[in-house]
């Protein structure tokens, strides 16, 4: 799921690659499993749930 993320990340968000630590934090929420995040204010936090939300089945707005 990881490269549909990235996929996602380039053609929606429009950036190139994934800021430390976004991706494991994708990753692991894509896995379904809780993550619990702290970064600092412009760290990207919020992609870290939006991305999910457009991927996994049922999570769409």
């Amino acid at each position: 799921m990881i490269e549909q993320a990235q996929h996602i990340l380039k053609h929606v968000f429009g950036y190139d690659q994934f800021r430390p630590p976004q991706d494991e934090v994708i990753e692991t929420v894509l896995n379904g499993q809780d993550v619990l995040v702290v970064m600092p204010t412009g760290g990207g936090k919020s992609l870290c749930y939006q991305l999910p939300g457009l991927i996994r089945p049922g999570w769409r707005l």
